[in-house]
C-alpha cells in the first residue's frame, strides 16, 4: 500500500475524530471547542509530560490508534470541565479525559461506519511507549486555544485498512463533482450507507459520567416528531420510524429536496 493512501486513511479517521472528541469536549465544558487538523506537529506546542490514550478498533477495520496530550493541556482542559483551576493533575482528571475520549468514540464509530463498516472502540490509558515509525496526523483547537494539540499516532494494521478500503471506496464511487446528469446511471449500482437520527442533545460531563445502566436520555425531539435521514451527512428525508420483519425502517413522507441534487453537479 502506497504511502499516499496510508495518509489518505489516516486523514480521514482524524478528521472523524477531530469532529467527534471537538462536539464531547464541547459538551462537557458548555461552550464550542473547534479541533481541526495540521499539517504537521508543531514541537514549539509539546510541551510538559505526555499523556497516551489507546483507541482500540474492532470491526470492519482494526487496529490500534493513540492519542497524545501533554498534561499542561490536559490541565487547561480540565479547568474548563470543573469551572476552576487545576494546579495539579491527579488520576481523577485523566480520568475525566478518558471519559470523554471515550464518549467522544461512540459518534466517531457512526461515523467511521458510514464509511468502512460497523466499527466499536475499546479506550484506555497507556505509557511507556514508543511510537518510532508510526503516521502522525496533529490536531490543533481555535487560535483563541493554541496551547491545546492533539497528537494522533497509527499503528500499521489499522492504518494497512483504512487505506485498504479506502481504495476500494475510490474504486467503486466517484466524487460528487464527477457525477452529472449523463452519467448516472454508470454508478446507480454503488452502495451508499444512510443513517436514521432520531434526536440529540448536548450532555455535561458531570451526567455523562453517571450514565449506567438503566440511565434515560432525553432527546430533542418529541416522539411524534419525523426522524431524519442523511446520506453522506446530508439530509434527503423525513419520515416515521415503522419495524419491517423485526428491523427498525421508515416511511418516508417528506423529500426536501431531489435526492439526485446531493449528487449531481
Amino acid at each position: 500500500m502506497d504511502n499516499q493512501a496510508k495518509k489518505d486513511g489516516a486523514n480521514q479517521f482524524a478528521a472523524a475524530f477531530a469532529t467527534a472528541f471537538a462536539e464531547a469536549m464541547a459538551a462537557a465544558t458548555g461552550s464550542p471547542w473547534p479541533l481541526m487538523a495540521m499539517d504537521g506537529p508543531d514541537p514549539a506546542a509539546n510541551k510538559g509530560t505526555p499523556l497516551h490514550f489507546r483507541l482500540t478498533v474492532e470491526g470492519a477495520i482494526s487496529g490500534d490508534c493513540f492519542v497524545e496530550m501533554y498534561e499542561p493541556q490536559v490541565s487547561s482542559l480540565i479547568a474548563k470541565i470543573v469551572k476552576e483551576p487545576v494546579t495539579e493533575l491527579a488520576d481523577e482528571h485523566v480520568e475525566a479525559l478518558a471519559k470523554v475520549i471515550a464518549t467522544a468514540t461512540t459518534a466517531l464509530a457512526a461515523s467511521l461506519s458510514d464509511k468502512f463498516g460497523a466499527v466499536s472502540f475499546k479506550v484506555d490509558r497507556v505509557a511507556g511507549l514508543a511510537f518510532g515509525g508510526m503516521l502522525v496526523v496533529s490536531l490543533a483547537a481555535s487560535p483563541d486555544e493554541s496551547n491545546v494539540q492533539v497528537l494522533l499516532y497509527f499503528g500499521g494494521q489499522l492504518l494497512d485498512e483504512l487505506s485498504a478500503i479506502s481504495d476500494q471506496a475510490s474504486a467503486h464511487k466517484r466524487p460528487d463533482s464527477m457525477v452529472s446528469p449523463n452519467n448516472l446511471k454508470l454508478v446507480m449500482d454503488v452502495e451508499l450507507n444512510v443513517s436514521l437520527r432520531f434526536g440529540q442533545r448536548q450532555m455535561p460531563l458531570r451526567e455523562v459520567l453517571e450514565l449506567g445502566s438503566g440511565s434515560v436520555i432525553e432527546l430533542d425531539r418529541m416522539i411524534d416528531e419525523p426522524v431524519e435521514l442523511y446520506l453522506d451527512g446530508k439530509l434527503i428525508a423525513r419520515g416515521e420510524a415503522v419495524v419491517v420483519d423485526g428491523n427498525y425502517g421508515l416511511r418516508v413522507t417528506e423529500i426536501p429536496q431531489p435526492v439526485a441534487s446531493h449528487l449531481l453537479n
